[in-house]
């Protein structure tokens, strides 16, 4: 067998439809690589792109001969719908490196699944049409994509294998490269069709009930797999998808996507099998946070156990600011003591530090380049006596959890004590989900009385060396992460959907 031609691509982003719209910088200051440039940043010791295009590439390396054809990966931090413009420009480049590099053997799409654009509110699925009117019928097309996709039709018809990362908070990035290298080399090898069925029972989650170590949603990711083994190798995958509900799309909800063999009504029945379980499960998918009076209380309590809170309405992950104030200004007042909070975005604030120097003292003012954009409101002033505690130029490489082994640029960062209350300010927009926050700055968890984080979920894994289960609180605060989904104006989610319309009914209408 001769060799496999492989195109490599792909356009990461995670959009919340309330956030500030993503340009072309917010994909150029992440992740914006072509050619042998992508081949060579995927192939290197700590890459800096997504981990699973870099684990796809590196089993297609260690599973025999191949002729990979890089062409564009773009990537940005979650924010809103990307510009018309840059969508254009990304697909329209991919494009034209598929016609000027084919034909093609097989083509690996490395997408998030809840991209929103101006223009569109399935951009992931029209990129993968795109790809596939670019490469033929004949071509075999595999995808990888985040449980939080809204996963559509459109990109179901566009793929040949859809394989969804199956933990919350997001370790298996690299299995499921590698799973999406395996499948395709099985089936370039046997000649098999994958066939795809797609079940959508209507509920949509907010993404704090969509933990993977618990109940429902793992216990439905971990039915899915078991029923794939009991089906004695017919299906290829089981992919559970929870949805990201801020991106309020027509596609939102929870979408099981199963891929088999060859057999498509095979396919058809267990996704219906899993659909019908996610509904009976429904009540679980709603989750009671911690109010803010509350928070402030445990961590001011001194015979209490630490506690790690997130600042679940100021999720960058989710595409919030990472400015909200909210939460720090409670702690400050209540005079809190001994707490770690991590990170402020606020470049203004953290060259200020640099300008100063370890050891200043001055007035720390948050947010004084705050605009009126509907999607800053929430991002207030705030300001305290402050004194410089460190200073760090923001290249680390992940220490636990989802960025673990990967490089990130925080750009200029600073540690700021606040009267017992010590502050990680960086200049990159990104969540706290790796204690190498904390740590680049020389803070230490383990004397912490509370540690918050500006992120939803991700943070249990980075931290969870440090906190139990039942350390760990969800603080109810604004943002435009906000899972409380009765504050938000949703346009285009499916009506009725479970829980925004409590009295929704359904039954299975055997989609796929």
């Amino acid at each position: 067998m001769r060799e496999p031609k492989v195109a490599l691509l792909g356009m990461i982003l995670e959009s919340n439809r309330f956030a500030r719209p993503a340009n072309e910088n917010d994909f150029r200051s992440l992740t914006w690589l072509e050619k042998e440039a992508l081949l060579d940043e995927a192939r290197a010791a700590t890459p800096s792109l997504a981990a699973e295009f870099a684990a796809f590439v590196r089993a297609m390396d260690a599973t025999g001969p191949w002729y990979p054809v890089p062409c564009t990966l773009a990537a940005s931090h979650p924010a809103g719908p990307v510009e018309r413009s840059v969508f254009e420009t990304i697909a329209g480049t991919i494009e034209n490196q598929l016609a000027a590099a084919g034909p093609f053997d097989a083509v690996y799409v490395c997408n998030h699944g809840a991209m929103v654009a101006e223009h569109t509110h399935d951009p992931d699925g029209d990129l993968m049409a795109r790809v596939r009117a670019a490469v033929g019928p004949e071509t075999f097309v595999v995808s990888t994509l985040d449980l939080h996709g809204n996963i559509s039709p459109k990109m179901v018809d566009a793929c040949d294998l859809i394989v969804g990362y199956r933990t919350n908070p997001h370790v298996d990035m690299i299995e499921r490269g590698e799973e999406a290298a395996f499948s395709l080399r099985r089936c370039l090898a046997s000649g098999t069709r994958p066939k795809i069925a797609l079940a959508k029972p209507p509920i949509v989650p907010a993404s704090v009930s969509l933990l993977t170590a618990e109940a429902p949603y793992g216990e439905l990711i971990d039915y899915g797999q078991r029923r794939q083994a009991e089906l004695g190798g017919a299906i290829l995958n089981v992919s559970v998808f929870g949805n990201f509900i801020f991106s309020d799309t027509p596609d939102n909800g929870v979408s099981v996507v199963v891929t088999a063999r060859d057999d498509l009504e095979i396919a058809q029945q267990l996704a219906a099998e899993i659909a019908q379980r996610a509904w009976s499960e429904r009540e679980s998918f709603v989750r009671t946070l911690s109010t803010v009076d509350q928070a402030v209380a445990m961590a001011s309590d001194p015979a209490g156990p630490p506690v790690i809170y997130s600042d679940a309405g100021d999720n960058p992950g989710g595409g919030g600011s990472g400015k909200t104030t909210e939460l720090l200004a409670a702690l400050h007042a209540a005079g809190t003591q001994n707490v770690l909070y991590g990170s402020f975005f606020d470049p203004d604030l953290a060259a200020e530090a640099h300008r100063l120097g370890v050891g200043a003292e001055f007035t720390a003012v948050f947010n004084r380049s705050n605009g009126n954009a509907v999607w800053e409101k929430w991002d207030r002033p705030f300001e305290a006596p402050a004194r410089v505690l460190a200073l760090h130029d923001g290249n680390v490489v992940g220490e636990r959890g989802m960025t673990r082994g990967r490089q990130m640029h925080l750009g200029p960062c600073a540690a700021l004590e606040l009267n017992g209350i010590r502050v990680v300010v960086i200049s990159d927009r990104a969540q706290t989900a790796d204690p190498v926050f904390f740590h680049m700055l020389g803070l230490q968890i383990e004397s912490a009385r509370c540690v918050v984080v500006k992120s939803r979920g991700h943070f249990r894994a980075g931290f969870s060396g440090w906190f139990a289960p039942e350390q760990v609180f969800e603080i109810d605060t604004a943002g435009l992460t906000s899972p409380v989904l009765e504050r938000w104006p949703f346009e285009f989610i499916p009506r009725p959907s479970f829980p925004l319309d409590p009295d929704t009914v359904w039954k299975d209408t055997g989609q796929g």
